[in-house]
């Protein structure tokens, strides 16, 4: 266990990098993943439009904790959307950077992370999977299929809050966005980013009365499967289970 850590830790450490693409000047890769023209996309409801009143952020850091029970209540379009908004939601794009300004943080701009939602209870949206399109703040339809939950539960270990939760959010690293920059060291990065954006999603649950379960244990291979990814390429980096509290 040691010697897997020093030898991580080594490998990234400053003298011990390569040097990134970006300082051998290949191109820069895609702020995000691309959308099929065939494909309808499902307009959310605009972020500013959405005022839920306000809520003390102290009180949702104090009363924040982890959440496994949920209701059956069904969450609404206008709740999804704010979550989604203050979770990877952007703000600006700067097309000569070419990089996204979000609603989190994220090691020098970079943003490695494609958001996916296993839909359980939202009103107007079917159960299935689905892909955050951030820039347009639309929703990709993945796959519509009622059994998808089921089969996230088992590539999950079969946790109850996830076969029980509204929606569940999976985070999908695409390492070369930050290693295009940063080389190895970006191994570093894209984990401490994807803690950045659990967080918003806890906090932004809480002012809306839902409570999340951050999922760290679960199936590599059977998750980045069953979402059809390629790691390295790209591959399953976390997940949250999210409903309304009991």
């Amino acid at each position: 266990m040691k010697e897997m850590y020093q030898t991580f830790v080594e490998a990234t450490k400053y003298p011990n990098l390569s040097e990134p693409d970006q300082k051998k000047d290949k191109p820069q890769p895609p702020i995000e993943l691309p959308v099929k023209e065939s494909i309808k996309l499902i307009k959310l409801p605009e972020p500013a439009n959405i005022d839920f009143a306000g809520f003390d952020l102290r009180q949702a850091i104090e009363e924040r904790r982890t959440h496994r029970h949920y209701k059956e209540d069904t969450l609404s379009m206008d709740e999804l959307s704010y979550l989604l908004w203050l979770t990877q939601g952007v703000k600006n794009i700067n097309e000569k950077r070419n990089v996204t300004l979000r609603t989190v943080p994220s090691a020098g701009c970079r943003h490695p992370f494609e958001t996916y939602l296993s839909i359980n209870r939202v009103e107007g949206l079917e159960s299935g999977l689905y892909h955050y399109f951030a820039s347009e703040h639309q929703l990709v339809p993945v796959r519509i299929d009622s059994t998808f939950n089921q089969e996230l539960t088992e590539a999950c270990l079969g946790q109850r809050q996830v076969a029980t939760s509204a929606v569940t959010f999976i985070w999908v690293a695409v390492p070369y966005r930050t290693a295009w920059r940063y080389a190895e060291r970006s191994y570093r990065y894209l984990y401490l980013d994807a803690g950045h954006v659990c967080q918003n999603l806890h906090l932004a649950a809480e002012s809306i009365d839902c409570g999340v379960c951050a999922i760290g244990a679960y199936n590599d291979d059977a998750a980045d499967q069953l979402l059809r990814l390629d790691p390295p390429e790209m591959f399953v980096i976390y997940m949250a289970s999210l409903g309304r509290k009991p």
